[in-house]
C-alpha cells in the first residue's frame, strides 16, 4: 500500500472526534454488526454516531463519517451495569483512502452513567421481552413419543431455578441497577504517532474522571493539539503539554527506518518469534492472512508489526486491520488481503465460518496459535534468523516463545499438559518463559536451535531473563517504558531490515531499465518484464529457491522494481528506496562481493547501535517543544461540564486554527515548513508529489483496485458493485498469469529450437503452477452459498462427481462414448477416453495426497499435463444446475461472459507442454501399457521367439518384462518411471524362425495418457541385419496432432531416434565433408548446451548422445567416408574394422614396437573398452557395440584420443580410400579439436545403455 498521507497537512492531528449513544434517536439495534437477538439486551450492540467532531472539515483530508464512526465503535455501542468490568480500552485504526494514502485514528472507549429516563425503560423493556421469550423456550414440553415420557424429568422440574439464574445474570432491573453506556473519544492524524495520541486520550478522559477539574476548560488542551501542536520534522523531536504532563514524539531521519510506534515486544509474546516469521512469510508472498482477537489494538499492532518489518516493500493489497461487523461478506473476496475480525471471546474457532481456507493463514492472536497453508515454503536462513531475533528479546527480558501470562488466555492453557503442548502442531510455541522447559525439548526446531546457540559460545541454560539487560539513560524525556519500546522495536526491525538487505545487496544489477519514456513504459507495463528472475535466481543459494521464486512474482516485489525503474536520481527516489539503496550500497563496499558468488553464509546485522543511537540523542535532548495550552477566549459559562461525563465542547472556539500561527514563525529556521522541503513530511510515508506514485498504482491495478473496502453506503448496489470489481479484477489477473506463464515457456522452448535465451527455472515454473492453482482456488471461493471443505474447487468437483455418478449407472462412468482424442498411436493404440471423473480418480486412488487442498492442486496439474484443464472445467461448469446451488448470483463463475473468456485464456496453455503432475509425484504407481508393432511387409507372425522390454525414465526403470508374443502388448503397473527415455527390447532366439523386423515399440502412461514412440525399422536375429538379438531404442513424446496413418506404413525412411544408421557399402555415400563436420559440430553443440541449463531444465542426454543426429550417427557418417566397398552383396560393420585395428594395436604392443608413453597409454584403453564390450553377455549386435563404445569413450573423455589412434593406425590406410575424411590430417586435426570440448563436462550415461559392462 503505498501509504502516504497529504502533505498540506504540518499539523499533529487533524480532527477530534467524540461518538457515542445519540439520545435524540434513542436505542437502534445493529443489525449489520451481526450480533443475534437470543443474546441477552446487555450482551446487544446497538447503533452509535459520531456526537461531535472539531473542526468541522479540513481540506487535505474531508472527514469521513462513515469511516470513523464504524472503526471509532466497530461493534457499537456496549451497555454494562455497576456490575460489570467498565475498564476503558485503547484501539487504533487506519483509513485507507482510494489514492492508498492512509489517515491514521486513536480511539480511547470508556463508560458513562445512562441519564437518559427512556433509554433506561427502553433497555427494561427489551429485559421484560427477553425472559418471556427465554421462558417459553425453557417450559415448551417435549413432544411425548410414549406414555412413559408424559411423567416430568427431573430436568425440566429444573428449569424455572435455572430461568431466575439466568435473569440475575446479566440482567437489567431498573430500580436496582445503574445502566453504562459505552463512548469515545478519538483523534484524526496523518502520522501513527501511537504514544503520544494515547497519552492525549487518557489524559483527557482523566481530566473529567478525577475529582479535581483540570487546571484549563478541557477546549484549551484540544485546540492546543490540533492548532499549535505541529508535526515534528523529520529526524526531529517534539514536546508538548497534555492536561496532566509532557507528551514527546520523534520522528525518524530521511535516513532512517520510517516512523512505527506499535509495541513489536507485545507481537513477540502473543505470538512467540517461529509463529511471528510465519505470518511474515506468509505476508510476503501475499497468501490471505486473517488476524482474529478480541481486542482491536491486538489487531492493529500484529497487522502493522508485520506490514513495517517487510520494510522495503509494501504491502499491495486490502488492508483492513480492523473489520468492521457490517463488512463481513468483505472476507468473500478473492484477492490477497490483511484483515483483522474481532471475536467475541465465546466462540470457538471452528464455529467460525470462512469463505475459503485454501490458502488462508489464521491467526489466533488470543490463543497464540496459527493456521497455515500448505506448501509454505522456509523463509531463507530461518534458524538463523530466528536465533538473531530471539538474542535481541532476551536482551529485554522478553521470551522468543509466545507467552500465554500477557493474556487473558491463561484460563484456556491451564489444562493443557505440556505434553499436549508439544504434540499439538498448531501452536509452534507455546511454552512458557524458562528456555529448558519440557516443551522446548520437544521441539526439534528449538532443539536444532540450542545446538546452534551451543556452536556460537553462549550456554542457554544460563540465560537469565534479566529485564534490566539494557541501561536506562535518566536524561532520556519520555518514561523508561516508552524508551524500552523504542529501543526493542528498532533493534528487530533493523534485524529484520538487514535480512532483505543482504539477500538483495546485487538486486540493482537484475533491474531491466526501460529504453521508453514514462509515458510509453506505463502503456506498455502488463507486457514487459522489469527484472531478470531467473540469472537473479541462478545466482542464489539453493535452499533460498522455493521462497524467492515466488517471493518474484508477487506484487510488492514488482512494486518495489517499478519504482526503482521510474526514479533515475537519488533526489527522484521515494524514502524507503532512497534508504535500501543506501544500506545495499554500504554492505556492497564492506563485502565486495562478486554477484555470482552463491553463499548462504548468514550475516548478522551491524547498525544496530547506530540507529539505536539516533533515536537516544533525539529523546535526550527535545528540538522543539509546542505552544503551551492557554485559554481560549470564551464567554463566561462556557467549558463548564458535569463531572465523570465528557462534554460536547464548544464548536465556535475549535472550529478553526489562530490566525497568526506562532509556531510557524518560531520553528521558521529549521527550514521544514518550505515548500521545496515540503517532501520531507512524506519521508515517513512514501508520498512523492511527482506522478510517479500515480504511474506505479495504475501500472501495479491488476485487480487490486480494492485496497480497502468504502466504510460507508453499504447498498446492494455497492456490495454487487465490488463484487464486479472482484471478477474484473480475477479476469485480468487471469490473464496476465496465463500470458505471463506462456511466455516464460515458450521462451524455454524457443531456446531449445535455438531462438534467443533461456529465463525459466524448474523452480520458477513450479512456482506459477502453484500461483494458478492459488487463483483457482480464489475464483471457486468467490460467492459461494455454503462451503464445505477448505478447498472450494475440489468441493465443486466432488458435488460434479456425485451427480454424474447417480446420472450415469454405466460402469466407470466414462462420459459419452466417441469422447476419445485423437492420436498417431493409431490402430495400435487406442487413445485414452477424456473424463474428467476418471481424472479425478487417479488423484482420489493416491493415498500420498491427504488433504482436499492437495487433491485440487494434483488433479489441476494432472490436467494441465493432458492439455484438458480449459475442457475439464468447461465440462464441470456446463452443469448450470449444480453451479446455481453452489454459488451466489453474483459470483464469478455465474457471470457468464467473464467465465468464458476465463476457459479461453486456460485454453492457451494447450500450446505448450507441461510435465507439471509426472515431475511432481514422483513415488505414486503409474499403470503403463506397451504395444511393439512389428513391420507388416515381413511376416511378423510366423515369428517363434519370446519378445521382452525394460522401459527406463528419467527417474527409474522397470527391469526386464515378458511380452506374450501372440498379442505382443503389455500392462504393467510400477512407480512413476518419469519422463520416458530408452526401451530396450530383444528376444530369446527359441523356435524355428527366430528372425523379427520391428518398427517400433509404443510406451503409454495410462495416468498422463503420455505416449511415447521408439523407432526401430531392424532386424533382430542371428545371421540376420548385424546379428543383434537385443537393441537399445531411444524414444520421443508423440502429439497428438501427428496424422494418424502414421503407423501403418513400412519403417520410416528418415531414420529417427535411438536407430542405428545402416551403411550398406554399395550405396554411394549421401554427405560430403563439410555436411559431416557440420553434423559432428552440431551433436557437440547440443551436449555442451544440456550442460549449461541448470540442472532442473535439462532434458534427455541419451537422446543427444544416441537419438536422431546425436554424437553416435555424427561418429558413424565421420567413419563411414570412403569406407572401402568389399564384395557385393556382403555388409561390413564399422565394428568390423574397429576389431581389425585392436587386433593391429595389441599385436604393436607386443612386438615392443617402439612408442611414446602416450601412445601406450591410449591403446591400452582401446584394447580394454573394446574386450569388455566384446565378452558383454548381452546380444546387442555391431551397431549396439559402437554406440556402446562412443558412450563409454564420451563418459570417460577418451573419444579424441582414439580418433588420433585410429588415423595413424595402418588398418586405416587398408580399408578406406584415399579421400576418406580419416585420412585427412587437418580435418582429423579439427575433429579432435571438437571433442576435446566434452571434457569439461560429467557425462553419467543412463544404466540402459551399459547394462553389462563392468567398466
Amino acid at each position: 500500500m503505498s501509504t502516504g498521507f497529504s502533505s498540506s497537512s504540518s499539523r499533529f492531528a487533524d480532527y477530534f472526534v467524540i461518538c457515542g449513544l445519540d439520545t435524540e434517536s434513542g436505542l437502534e439495534p445493529d443489525e449489520l454488526s451481526g450480533e443475534n437477538f437470543e443474546q441477552s439486551p446487555l450482551r446487544r450492540t446497538f447503533k452509535s454516531k459520531v456526537l461531535a467532531h472539531y473542526p468541522d472539515n479540513v481540506e487535505w483530508n474531508p472527514f469521513d463519517q462513515d469511516a470513523v464512526g464504524m472503526l471509532c465503535m466497530p461493534k457499537g455501542l456496549s451497555f454494562r451495569t455497576q456490575t460489570d468490568i467498565r475498564e476503558p480500552q485503547f484501539h487504533s485504526f487506519i483509513i485507507t483512502r482510494e489514492d492508498g494514502s492512509r489517515t491514521y485514528g486513536f480511539a480511547l472507549t470508556f463508560f458513562e452513567e445512562v441519564t437518559s429516563k427512556q433509554i433506561c425503560s427502553a433497555m427494561q423493556t427489551l429485559y421484560h421481552m427477553h425472559n418471556a421469550e427465554q421462558y417459553d423456550i425453557l417450559h415448551t414440553p417435549p413432544t411425548p413419543r410414549s406414555p412413559e415420557d408424559t411423567r416430568s424429568t427431573p430436568q425440566q422440574l429444573h428449569a424455572a431455578p435455572c430461568l431466575s439464574r439466568l435473569q440475575r445474570f446479566n440482567s437489567y432491573d431498573i430500580s436496582r441497577d445503574t445502566l453504562y453506556v459505552s463512548k469515545c473519544i478519538c483523534l484524526i492524524t496523518p502520522m501513527a504517532f501511537a504514544q503520544a495520541c494515547r497519552r492525549v486520550l487518557e489524559q483527557l478522559h482523566q481530566a473529567v474522571t478525577s475529582p479535581q477539574p483540570p487546571p484549563l476548560p478541557l477546549e484549551s488542551y484540544v485546540y492546543n493539539v490540533l492548532y499549535e501542536v505541529p508535526l515534528p520534522p523529520a529526524g526531529r523531536s517534539l514536546k508538548f503539554l497534555g492536561v496532566y504532563g509532557p507528551v514527546v514524539c520523534q520522528r525518524p531521519s530521511t535516513a532512517e527506518l520510517p516512523l512505527f510506534d506499535f509495541p513489536l515486544q507485545e507481537v513477540f509474546e502473543l505470538l512467540g518469534v517461529e509463529n511471528v516469521l510465519q505470518l511474515f512469510t506468509c505476508a510476503l508472498l501475499e497468501i490471505q492472512i486473517l488476524l482474529y482477537s478480541q481486542h482491536y489494538q491486538r489487531l492493529m499492532t500484529v497487522a502493522e508489526s508485520i506490514t513495517a518489518l517487510m520494510f522495503p516493500f509494501q504491502w499491495q493489497h486490502v488492508y483492513v486491520p480492523i473489520l468492521p461487523a457490517s463488512l463481513l461478506h468483505f472476507l468473500d473476496a478473492p484477492v490477497p488481503y490483511l484483515m483483522g475480525l474481532h471475536s467475541n471471546g465465546q466462540d470457538d474457532r471452528t464455529k467460525l465460518e470462512l469463505p475459503q481456507e485454501a490458502n488462508l493463514c489464521f491467526v489466533d492472536i488470543d490463543n497464540h496459535f496459527i493456521e497455515l497453508p500448505e506448501d509454505l515454503p522456509q523463509f531463507p536462513n530461518k534458524l538463523e534468523f530466528i536465533q538473531e531475533i530471539s538474542e535481541v528479546l532476551l536482551a529485554f527480558g522478553v521470551s522468543s516463545e509466545a507467552n500465554p501470562q500477557c493474556s487473558e488466555g491463561l484460563g484456556k492453557l491451564r489444562g493443557f499438559r505440556s505434553g499436549d503442548m508439544a504434540s499439538d502442531k498448531r501452536n509452534g510455541n507455546l511454552a512458557g518463559s524458562p528456555l529448558n522447559s519440557y516443551l522446548l525439548r520437544e521441539n526439534q526446531t528449538i532443539a536444532r536451535l540450542q545446538a546452534l546457540v551451543k556452536r556460537t559460545g553462549v550456554s542457554m541454560d544460563t540465560v537469565s531473563f534479566a529485564p534490566d539487560l539494557i541501561e536506562y539513560d535518566s536524561k532520556v524525556q519520555c518514561d523508561e517504558e516508552e524508551m524500552k519500546m523504542h529501543q526493542l522495536n528498532i533493534r528487530v526491525r533493523e534485524v529484520f531490515a538487514n535480512r532483505f538487505t543482504q539477500m538483495f545487496s546485487d538486486y540493482e544489477v537484475f533491474v531491466i531499465q526501460s529504453s521508453q519514456d514514462k509515458e510509453s513504459w506505463f502503456s506498455n507495463r502488463d507486457q514487459m518484464q522489469n527484472f531478470d528472475k531467473a540469472s537473479f535466481l541462478s545466482d542464489q543459494p539453493e535452499p533460498y529457491l522455493p521462497f524467492l521464486s515466488r517471493f518474484l512474482e508477487t506484487q510488492m516485489f514488482a512494486s518495489f522494481i517499478d519504482s526503482k525503474i521510474l526514479c533515475h536520481d537519488d533526489e527522484d527516489k521515494e524514502h524507503t528506496l532512497r534508504v535500501f539503496d543506501s544500506r545495499v550500497d554500504k554492505i556492497r563496499m564492506l563485502n565486495v562481493r562478486t554477484p555470482t558468488l552463491r553463499t548462504s553464509m548468514y550475516q548478522k546485522c551491524t547498525n544496530i547501535d547506530e540507529a539505536e543511537k539516533a533515536i537516544e540523542m533525539r529523546l535526550c535532548k527535545i528540538d522543539h517543544t509546542a505552544l503551551h495550552p492557554h485559554l481560549l477566549d470564551m464567554k463566561i459559562g462556557q467549558g463548564r461540564y458535569e463531572p465523570g461525563f465528557f462534554p460536547r465542547l464548544q464548536s465556535d472556539v475549535l472550529s478553526s486554527g489562530p490566525t497568526s500561527n506562532k509556531w510557524a514563525k518560531r520553528s521558521a529556521p529549521a527550514q521544514w515548513r518550505r515548500k521545496d522541503r515540503q517532501k520531507q513530511h512524506a519521508e515517513h510515508l512514501y508520498l512523492d508529489n511527482d506522478q510517479r506514485e500515480k504511474y506505479i498504482q495504475e501500472a501495479r491495478n491488476l485487480g487490486t483496485t480494492l485496497r480497502q473496502p468504502k466504510l460507508s453506503n453499504l447498498s446492494p448496489s455497492v456490495i454487487a458493485q465490488t463484487n464486479w470489481k472482484f471478477v474484473e479484477g480475477l479476469l485480468k489477473e487471469c490473464r496476465n498469469k496465463t500470458k505471463r506463464m506462456l511466455v516464460e515457456k515458450m521462451g524455454r522452448e524457443a531456446v531449445e529450437l535455438g531462438h534467443g535465451e533461456v529465463s525459466i527455472t524448474g523452480v520458477e515454473e513450479n512456482t506459477l503452477i502453484a500461483s494458478l492453482c492459488d487463483l483457482l482456488e480464489r475464483i471457486w471461493s468467490h460467492g459461494l452459498q455454503v462451503k464445505q471443505g477448505k478447498s472450494a474447487l475440489w468441493s465443486h468437483l466432488l458435488h460434479y462427481q456425485e451427480s454424474k455418478e447417480k446420472r450415469d449407472a454405466t460402469p466407470a462412468g466414462l462420459g459419452p462414448p466417441g469422447n476419445r482424442r485423437k492420436s498417431d498411436a493409431g490402430c495400435a493404440m487406442p487413445p485414452l477416453k477424456v473424463s474428467l471423473i476418471q481424472d479425478m480418480r487417479h488423484i482420489q486412488n493416491i493415498s500420498e495426497i491427504k488433504t482436499d487442498v492437495g487433491k485440487a492442486r494434483a488433479w489441476v496439474r494432472l490436467s494441465m499435463e493432458k492439455k484438458l484443464l480449459s475442457r475439464h472445467l468447461k465440462h464441470l461448469l456446463s452443469e448450470h444446475e449444480l453451479t446455481k446451488k453452489l454459488y451466489k448470483r453474483y459470483a464469478f463463475l455465474r457471470c457468464d461472459d467473464e467465465k468464458e473468456q476465463f476457459l479461453y485464456h486456460l485454453l492457451s496453455f494447450n500450446a505448450v507442454d507441461y510435465f507439471c503432475f509426472t515431475n511432481v509425484f514422483t513415488t505414486i504407481m503409474i499403470p503403463y501399457h506397451v504395444v511393439i508393432i512389428p513391420s507388416k511387409k515381413l511376416g511378423g507372425s510366423m515369428f517363434t521367439a519370446n519378445p521382452w522390454v525394460c522401459v527406463s525414465g528419467e527417474l527409474a526403470e522397470t527391469g526386464v518384462l515378458q511380452v506374450p508374443k501372440n498379442t505382443l502388448e503389455i500392462t504393467f503397473e510400477c512407480q512413476n518411471l518419469g519422463k520416458l527415455t530408452t526401451v530396450q527390447m530383444g528376444h530369446d532366439n527359441s523356435g524355428l524362425y527366430a528372425k523379427w523386423l520391428v518398427e517400433c515399440v509404443m510406451v503409454r502412461n495410462g495416468i498422463t495418457g503420455h505416449t511415447y514412440k521408439f523407432p526401430c525399422g531392424r532386424w533382430l536375429g542371428k545371421g540376420v541385419d548385424d546379428g543383434s538379438l537385443e537393441r537399445i531404442l531411444v524414444g520421443e513424446l508423440v502429439t497428438s496432432m501427428e496424422n494418424e496413418d502414421r503407423m501403418c506404413r513400412t519403417p520410416p525412411t528418415q531414420q529417427s531416434p535411438g536407430m542405428m544408421r545402416r551403411f550398406v557399402t554399395i550405396s554411394p555415400n549421401k554427405l560430403n565433408t563439410g555436411q559431416i563436420q557440420e553434423g559432428v559440430g552440431e551433436a557437440i553443440n547440443g551436449i555442451v548446451k544440456h550442460f549449461h541449463k541448470p540442472e532442473k531444465e535439462r532434458g534427455s542426454l541419451t537422446l543427444l548422445l544416441c537419438g536422431e543426429y546425436g554424437l553416435v550417427w555424427a561418429l558413424e557418417q565421420v567413419f563411414q567416408h570412403g569406407f572401402k566397398s568389399p564384395r557385393l552383396f556382403k555388409n561390413v560393420f564399422i565394428w568390423d574394422f574397429l576389431e581389425k585395428a585392436q587386433v593391429y594395436f595389441e599385436s604393436a604392443e607386443q612386438s615392443q614396437v617402439t612408442q611414446d608413453e602416450n601412445w601406450q597409454m591410449r591403446v591400452r584403453h582401446f584394447c580394454h573398452f573394446m574386450r569388455a564390450i566384446n565378452s558383454t553377455p548381452r546380444n546387442i549386435g555391431k551397431d549396439g557395440k559402437f554406440q556402446m563404445l562412443v558412450c563409454l569413450g564420451a563418459r570417460d573423455h577418451l573419444l579424441h584420443h582414439w580418433i588420433a589412434l585410429l588415423a595413424e593406425c595402418p588398418i586405416t590406410a587398408q580399408m578406406y580410400e584415399d579421400m576418406a575424411l580419416l585420412k585427412d590430417h587437418s580435418l582429423v586435426n579439427s575433429l579432435i579439436r571438437v571433442l576435446q570440448t566434452l571434457q569439461e563436462f560429467n557425462i553419467t550415461l543412463e544404466a540402459s545403455l551399459v547394462k553389462g559392462i563392468g567398466i
